[in-house]
């Protein structure tokens, strides 16, 4: 770091990653900032900053200023093993440049305390925080804790019996081995008992034992959230999960046809499908499932395709090397994951997500961290994203701009193109063959929402009609 980088970083302020002290700071103040920065993302440390004015004045004695940041790094516990301290001459005074990697491997305590950092200061870390950092740099992860209260009962065995038939190499062993070796049961109190992993991944009702495990997919009409939306909540098994957001996905988003070189018309979507879907299946297979209350969030506005996960990025990925760097905080959910074609064991999607959008000449993903989560934004053309709608000319013009999914757009044509007078819910579900009948329900109760049908009659024979447009 030089003079220029020093400037840069006392002007932007103190932040999450960055904070400075004075030239004579004791080693129990610079012991504090560096275990909150160890237990948080990192960060850069300047000692010789005057405190009232930040300006950086330097250190009398540059290496008196290291011996007591290395004093300081072993008084934490376990010591904190950093790059040795640098030192920057800066308008011709020494300052010390300790820098803290990201991803350190420990939760480090000081004195009986644990710290981290909350915007510019030290805090302390709330219990359930401390919790969730030594489950994400300890021995043991959520996914590999025994779940309280569950038995094997919990787990769908059919489901098991299936994944287990379709491995190659595990003849003669029994289900319940190959749930062992894949870190889906563990012994405990004498007994085999699902870990969280488990019940995730095949158990019977995965959202009770682990709250928040659930995807949230919805589609605005416009670039922000409005009244006009599509929405459907995801339960069940990760497998089950994926599936379903992906059925999701191809109902809602919007469509065009290109002719090629031939002539022949062919479907394409406003994102690349495959994209899509290495997003969503990293989302299921990576996101933080110790935070529980929180879910997966998988929101469709006319510009972009949201994608949000609890939990920041695990252990060395950075937002700097997130399409090189291989690390998951869940290594037994990407293993079965893997086992059943969802993943490339050896490569997590990311820079497939990449080529996929350069080849369609679309822009590049957008990575972002929030506080508590991870973000991932893909964007459409505007220009192209008109150009998308599902075919307004069909029921001139009059929806168009509304999220209308496959069926819904069966549901118009039937009852404007073919001057049908009135649709039921047995004649949409002829055109939509092995769609369930609630779903059904849902999409006319969507359309009656939102002013599109009027529903006539009640139960069995009650029928959809065209609302009048003023």
């Amino acid at each position: 770091m030089d003079e220029k980088d020093v400037l840069a970083l006392i002007n932007t302020g103190r932040t999450e990653v960055a904070d400075w002290l004075p030239g004579r700071a004791p080693v129990s103040d610079i012991a504090t900032t560096l275990a909150a920065m160890a237990n948080a993302q990192g960060g850069t440390l300047l000692i010789g900053v005057a405190p009232r004015t930040d300006r950086p004045v330097g250190v009398e004695d540059a290496g008196n200023a290291i011996n007591r940041v290395l004093e300081a790094s072993l008084s934490i516990s376990p010591p904190l093993i950093i790059p040795f301290p640098e030192v920057t001459q800066v308008k011709s005074s020494p300052m010390v440049v300790v820098r803290i990697p990201r991803g350190m491997p420990y939760v480090y305590g000081l004195d009986g305390r644990y710290l981290t950092r909350k915007g510019g200061e030290n805090v302390s870390l709330l219990p359930d925080l401390l919790r969730r950092l030594i489950l994400e740099r300890g021995d043991v992860t959520f996914e590999s804790e025994p779940v309280r209260h569950a038995t094997e009962n919990a787990l769908d065995w059919k489901q098991v019996e299936d994944y287990v038939a379709s491995l190659s190499g595990m003849g003669g062993v029994s289900a319940r081995e190959v749930l062992l070796k894949r870190g889906c049961l563990v012994p405990h109190n004498g007994e085999l008992c699902p870990t969280n992993a488990g019940l995730l991944l095949f158990g019977r009702d995965p959202q009770r034992f682990v709250r928040g495990s659930d995807i949230t997919a919805a589609r605005f009409a416009g670039r922000e959230m409005g009244d006009v939306f599509t929405r459907q909540d995801i339960v069940g098994t990760l497998p089950h999960q994926i599936r379903r957001a992906e059925t999701f996905l191809i109902d809602n988003l919007r469509k065009g046809v290109q002719l090629g070189d031939t002539m022949a018309r062919k479907e394409q979507f406003e994102f690349p499908l495959q994209a899509v879907r290495e997003l969503v299946v990293n989302a299921v297979a990576h996101r933080d499932y110790s935070i529980q209350g929180d879910g997966i969030r998988l929101y469709l506005f006319s510009d972009r395709l949201e994608i949000t996960s609890p939990g920041r990025l695990p252990g060395p990925v950075t937002l700097d090397n997130i399409v090189d760097e291989r690390f998951s905080r869940n290594s037994a959910i990407v293993q079965v994951l893997s086992d059943m074609g969802f993943i490339e064991r050896l490569g997590y999607g990311v820079d497939r997500v990449f080529a996929l959008m350069s080849a369609d000449n679309l822009p590049e993903p957008d990575f972002v961290e929030t506080a508590g989560g991870f973000r991932v934004t893909l964007y459409n053309r505007p220009e192209s994203a008109d150009d998308l709608e599902e075919e307004p000319e069909l029921f001139g013009g009059i929806f168009r701009g509304m999220p209308i999914n496959r069926r819904q757009e069966y549901a118009l044509d039937f009852l404007i193109n073919r001057n049908n007078p009135r649709i039921t819910n047995k004649d949409l579900q002829e055109m939509s063959p092995g769609v369930h009948s609630e779903t059904i329900r849902r999409d006319f109760a969507d359309l009656v929402s939102r002013g599109i049908l009027v529903k006539m009659g009640e139960k069995r024979g009650s029928y959809y009609v065209l609302k009048k447009q003023s």
